[in-house]
């Protein structure tokens, strides 16, 4: 870890994420800040941050990358049922706080969400860049919820909650089908699991997603206002 490169504050910048190790994957820096500016910077390179509370921040840019192209969404048949049944209503923007203070305080392993990323992204937020996807019950109680970052036609999603079956399921197909529709080219995942897998996420060479990257950060979506209710069924998916 000693031979990694260490980020100054005061000098925004970050190495090539090709540099990154391979054991352990896809670590590349240390150091630097969480400012809202390398914050954007990091994304739009292909680079996130993720540590603990008693370490440096580190950076991190694994290859392969596990991604979802929203028209790949996979909806079960059981979930189909779910979300036929309306039983979630899916929002965006309606407590941001809230979903990150909840993906930080309900993962049972810990959380690398600190309190100085929740402030950092709570910026990001009111700049306009991060945003949060929320599922509520029919009694109003927010059981599910995501947030990432939009940066052009990419969507980097960065961490997610459930506290009932099936609500971050129903938010994933609602957030990939308004993607699709507002012209997004990807989902960033980051790290595989078998829960995106299993929603219809893969792995790509890291060079592909730096590609994609390259291609849909500067570009404009069709949307920018993520302040509305979402309901289903809408697209066909």
């Amino acid at each position: 870890m000693t031979s990694l490169p260490w980020l100054e504050q005061n000098h925004l910048w970050f190495p090539p994420a090709e540099q990154a190790l391979d054991d352990p994957d896809g670590l590349l820096a240390l150091g630097g800040d969480l400012s809202t500016k390398r914050l954007i910077l990091a994304y739009r390179s292909g680079i996130f941050p993720w540590f603990s509370d008693d370490q440096p921040i580190l950076w991190w840019s694994p290859n392969p990358r596990c991604v979802l192209f929203p028209e790949e969404i996979h909806v079960s048949r059981s979930l189909r049922r779910t979300l036929n049944s309306g039983y979630f209503s899916i929002t965006a923007d309606q407590t941001f706080s809230r979903v990150i203070r909840l993906c930080a305080n309900t993962r049972a392993e810990g959380t690398w969400i600190t309190q100085d990323m929740i402030d950092s992204y709570g910026q990001l937020h009111k700049q306009g860049v991060a945003h949060s996807i929320e599922a509520w019950n029919p009694r109003g109680e927010l059981v599910g919820g995501m947030y990432g970052l939009a940066i052009g036609r990419c969507f980097f999603g960065e961490s997610m909650f459930s506290l009932e079956t099936n609500a971050s399921k129903v938010l994933m197909v609602h957030l990939a089908n308004q993607l699709r529709e507002w012209g997004y080219r990807i989902m960033d995942c980051q790290v595989e699991s078998g829960h995106l897998i299993r929603m219809g996420a893969r792995c790509i060479p890291r060079s592909e997603f730096l590609s994609i990257l390259r291609t849909c950060v500067d570009s404009t979506p069709e949307h920018q206002h993520w302040d509305f209710q979402w309901q289903w069924p809408g697209r066909e998916v």
